[in-house]
């Protein structure tokens, strides 16, 4: 097990962090609020990484879903990189690939996913979808939607372009905001026909196992986001005629959440190496999506509670750390799901070795 990044992985993950510090500004997120910044969102695609996530595997992925979580960038990257790009490329036809992934590549086509599946999807015998989803993220922005029916099968079911206000025949999205600005939206699906996506349940366990293992990484970037600022503040601030962090109550919350912050990313490493390595990685997946869930919260929280009153303030930088936090949190599953199917998969293992 070796999670040191390859020569293309670093130079990846430098051009991120150099795109997300430069652009991802406080003023352009106040500027953009709920919806996404299409402009670094041209220029992400300009520098090619969606496109290099193909080479870069989802080790690499999740490098720059760090980065993003540390400006809590509002791009659709990790959604259209999972459900869009990997999905395609490890499950897709060789023509959907041909058809598909072009546009993933260069941004001119956006995807999200209706996951996890709750069984609001259904199939009729004609073939069409019918159904809704309360909440997508990305949605507004997708020109493709990844749905599963209630038999858990994949479809690929197509939307409209970025910003269009006319939708696909039996499409409809419904805006919603959320908690974190995701651009989210209901779909709602009335007899669309969508294009199967891979084997049934495989196929999308294996989906889901990604998009927990990417929207991980997420998570430990805005932690890590939402512990930097804690530490510039309390360092810089003084009270009583030193700085904040020379209190021990201090540094023993801000050591906690670094901790908290290391579990988070180590357990999304171990996942996507696993992918990448082509092991079984569906329960490494589960068991970071639960240290995201569990000890991404604590990290969020310690960050504002370190900020004092500054954290009380809506309109500081370190309150959309905890939003994304606390999105994170429960998308796909919050600690207690997950810990509940974690424990179900390893008891279904012990049973059949037993056996």
């Amino acid at each position: 097990m070796d999670f040191t990044p390859s020569e293309e992985q670093l130079a990846a993950r430098g051009l991120a962090a150099r795109i997300f510090g430069d652009l991802s500004t406080h003023e352009r997120l106040t500027a953009a609020g709920t919806g996404t910044d299409a402009e670094l969102w041209k220029e992400l695609c300009a520098a090619g990484l969606p496109a290099a996530v193909e080479d870069i595997g989802l080790l690499g992925l999740v490098l720059l879903l760090e980065e993003q979580g540390r400006t809590t960038a509002q791009v659709p990257f990790a959604a259209t990189c999972v459900y869009g790009l990997l999905a395609v490329a490890e499950r897709g036809t060789p023509e959907q690939c041909e058809r598909l992934l072009p546009g993933l590549r260069d941004g001119t086509a956006v995807a999200t996913g209706a996951f996890p599946a709750r069984g609001r999807v259904h199939i009729a015998e004609d073939g069409a979808l019918y159904g809704a989803v309360p909440w997508v993220p990305w949605l507004r922005d997708a020109t493709h939607v990844l749905v599963a029916d209630t038999d858990l099968a994949l479809w690929i079911v197509e939307a409209s372009a970025p910003g269009a206000e006319a939708r696909a025949a039996g499409v409809t999205v419904e805006p919603v905001e959320t908690t974190a600005p995701w651009s989210a939206g209901r779909l709602v699906l009335d007899g669309v026909r969508g294009e199967r996506l891979g084997n049934g349940p495989e196929a999308y366990a294996a989906v889901l196992a990604t998009a927990r293992t990417a929207f991980a990484g997420l998570q430990a970037g805005v932690c890590a986001g939402s512990l930097a600022r804690a530490v510039h503040h309390t360092v810089t601030r003084e009270q009583f005629g030193r700085p904040l962090s020379t209190n021990q109550g201090v540094l023993l919350r801000a050591a906690d959440a670094h901790m908290d912050t290391e579990a988070i990313r180590v357990t999304a490493y171990e996942a996507a190496w696993r992918h990448d390595a082509r092991r079984a990685c569906e329960a490494q997946a589960l068991t970071a999506a639960w240290w995201a869930s569990e000890a991404g919260k604590r990290v969020v929280h310690a960050g504002q509670h370190l900020h004092g009153g500054t954290g009380a303030d809506l309109d500081h930088p370190v309150h959309r750390h905890f939003l994304w936090g606390r999105q994170l949190d429960a998308y796909l599953g919050c600690g207690s799901e997950v810990l509940e199917e974690l424990g179900l998969l390893l008891a279904g293992r012990a049973q059949g070795d037993a056996s």
